[in-house]
C-alpha cells in the first residue's frame, strides 16, 4: 500500500503532462504558422484572400466543434474522443507538411481543425477528473493555464526558426514526434471511462444545429461577413429552443443554472477579448512604433511568458488554497487592468525598460493569477457527468471571445489612427493603440465588477 499511493500520484502528474503536451502542440500551431504564411503564400501561390484561409478553415473547424467534442466526451468517453482528436490532428499535420497544393493545405487545416476540437475540449474535464483533491487540482490547472498561456509567445519565436533555419513544412511536421509520443503516452497513462452513452444525449438535429450555428458565427468573426452572422443567429436560436424540448438533449441547459459555470464563462470572455487583442496590437506597436524587427519583438515578450509560467506554476495554487478563487482571481483582473491602463500611456517615442516593461509585468503576473482561479472556480460545481461539456464551453467562449476581440480592438484602433490624418505615422499609430488598450482596460474592469458580483465571498479564505 506504500507504494501504490506513490505510483498512483506519479501516474497522474505524468497523465497531466501528456494532456500539456497536446495542448502546447494545439496552442503552438494556432500561432506558429503566422511567421510562416509569407513562405507558404510563395511557395504554393497563394492570393492575398486565399492565404487567410490557411488560419479560417483551422479556426472554423476548430471554434465549431468544441462544444460538440466536449459533450461526446461525456457521452462517449473522454480518453476515446482525445485519442481520435490526437490521432487526427497528428495526420493532419502530416498531411499539411506534405501538401503540394493550395486546396490540399486548406483541406488538411480543416482537418487539423477538427482533431483539435476533440482533444482540446476534453482536456480541461480530464484534469479535473484526474484531480479531485482541490489542492492538487489548484497547482495542475495553474500548469495547464501557463501552457495555455505562454505557448502563444513561444509559437512567433519557434514559427521564425523553423522557417527560416528549414522550411514551413517543418511546423507542421514538427507536431509528428510530439502527437505519437504524447498518443502512446496517453493510451498508457490516461485511464479508461466509458461515458454515459449516446442514449443520454443522442440530440442529431442539436449537434447538426450548434455545430452550423458555431462555424458560421467563426466565419462571420474572421470574415467580417455580415450574412453569416445573419445566419448564425437563429441557427444558435434554434438550437437552444431544441435542447429545451428535446428529450435527451445534447446540451442540457440545466448546466446554466449553475452560477459558478456560466459566471465564468462571462468573465472569461471578457478576459480572453481583452487579453487576445493585447497580444496582437502590443506586437504591432512594437513594430511599427518601436521599430523593433521581428527577432527583438519575441524577446520583448518573454518576460510576459515568464512572469506567467513563474506565477501559474510556483504561486497561484499556493495562494488559492490560501485565500480562495475568488480573491485571487479579482487580484489578477486589478493587475491586468492595471497594465492595459499602463500601456495606454506609452508615448510614441518610449523605451522598453521604462515604459513597456512594467505593464508587460503586470499582464503576465495577473494572468498568471486570474486564469488558474477563473478555470477553478468555474469548473468546481459541474456535475460530473457534465464537466466534458463544461470543458467544451470554456473553450467555446476563448476562441470566440478571442477572435471577437482581437477583431474589434483592432478595427477601434485603425479607425482611431485614420481619424487623425495630421499627426506624424508613429503619432496617429499610437494613438489607435491607445485608445484600443483603453477600452481592453475597461473590460477587464468590467469582469473585475462582475467578478465581486457574482462569486460571492466565502468564510475562511481558501475554497473547499
Amino acid at each position: 500500500m506504500l507504494e501504490t499511493v506513490p505510483a498512483t500520484a506519479r501516474r497522474r502528474w505524468l497523465a497531466l503532462a501528456v494532456l500539456c503536451a497536446q495542448t502546447l502542440m494545439i496552442v503552438l500551431d494556432q500561432t506558429i504558422v503566422n511567421v510562416a504564411l509569407p513562405s507558404i503564400g510563395a511557395d504554393l501561390g497563394f492570393g492575398q484572400a486565399g492565404l487567410a484561409w490557411v488560419i479560417n478553415a483551422y479556426l472554423i473547424a476548430f471554434g465549431g466543434l468544441l462544444l460538440l467534442s466536449g459533450r461526446l466526451g461525456d457521452l462517449v468517453g473522454r480518453r476515446r474522443v482525445f485519442l481520435a482528436g490526437l490521432a487526427m490532428f497528428t495526420v493532419a499535420s502530416l498531411l499539411c507538411g506534405l501538401a503540394w497544393h493550395a486546396g490540399i493545405l486548406v483541406a488538411a487545416r480543416f482537418l487539423q481543425g477538427i482533431g483539435g476540437a476533440a482533444s482540446s475540449a476534453v482536456a480541461l474535464s480530464m484534469i479535473v477528473a484526474l484531480f479531485p483533491d482541490l489542492r492538487e487540482r489548484a497547482k495542475a490547472i495553474g500548469a495547464f493555464s501557463f501552457v495555455q498561456a505562454a505557448g502563444g509567445s513561444t509559437g512567433a519565436v519557434a514559427g521564425g526558426v523553423l522557417t527560416e533555419a528549414a522550411s514551413w513544412h517543418w511546423i507542421f511536421l514538427i507536431n509528428l514526434p510530439i502527437g505519437l509520443v504524447a498518443g502512446l503516452a496517453a493510451l498508457r497513462l490516461l485511464d479508461r471511462d466509458r461515458g454515459t452513452g449516446l442514449r443520454d444525449g443522442a440530440d442529431v438535429l442539436g449537434a447538426l444545429l450548434v455545430t452550423a450555428a458555431l462555424m458560421l458565427g467563426v466565419y462571420a468573426i474572421v470574415e467580417n461577413d455580415l450574412v453569416a452572422a445573419a445566419l448564425a443567429v437563429p441557427l444558435l436560436a434554434a438550437f437552444l429552443f431544441r435542447e429545451a424540448k428535446a428529450m435527451r438533449p445534447l446540451l442540457p441547459l440545466r448546466i446554466f443554472a449553475v452560477r459558478t459555470l456560466s459566471g465564468a464563462n462571462v468573465v472569461l470572455g471578457l478576459l480572453i477579448a481583452a487579453m487576445f487583442g493585447f497580444q496582437f496590437l502590443v506586437v504591432l506597436h512594437l513594430r511599427q512604433v518601436l521599430g523593433y524587427t521581428a527577432e527583438w519583438t519575441g524577446l520583448a515578450m518573454v518576460p510576459v511568458a515568464a512572469a506567467i509560467a513563474v506565477v501559474s506554476i510556483a504561486v497561484s495554487a499556493r495562494v488559492t488554497n490560501r485565500f480562495g478563487e475568488r480573491t485571487v482571481l479579482l487580484t489578477g483582473l486589478v493587475l491586468i487592468t492595471a497594465g492595459l491602463l499602463l500601456l495606454a500611456r506609452v508615448p510614441a517615442g518610449g523605451h522598453y525598460a521604462p515604459d513597456l516593461l512594467p505593464a508587460l509585468l503586470l499582464l503576465g503576473v495577473g494572468f498568471g493569477l486570474a486564469m488558474p482561479a477563473l478555470i477553478a472556480l468555474g469548473m468546481r460545481d459541474a456535475r460530473p457527468e457534465d464537466i466534458g461539456l463544461a470543458s467544451g464551453l470554456f473553450n467555446t467562449t476563448q476562441q470566440v471571445a478571442g477572435a471577437l476581440g482581437l477583431s474589434a480592438l483592432a478595427v477601434l484602433a485603425t479607425a482611431r489612427t485614420g481619424a487623425l490624418p495630421g499627426l506624424p505615422v508613429r503619432e496617429a499609430l499610437t494613438a489607435g493603440y491607445h485608445l484600443a488598450f483603453l477600452v481592453a482596460a475597461g473590460l477587464v474592469a468590467a469582469a473585475t465588477v462582475l467578478t465581486a458580483l457574482l462569486f460571492p465571498a466565502r468564510r475562511g479564505g481558501a475554497t473547499r
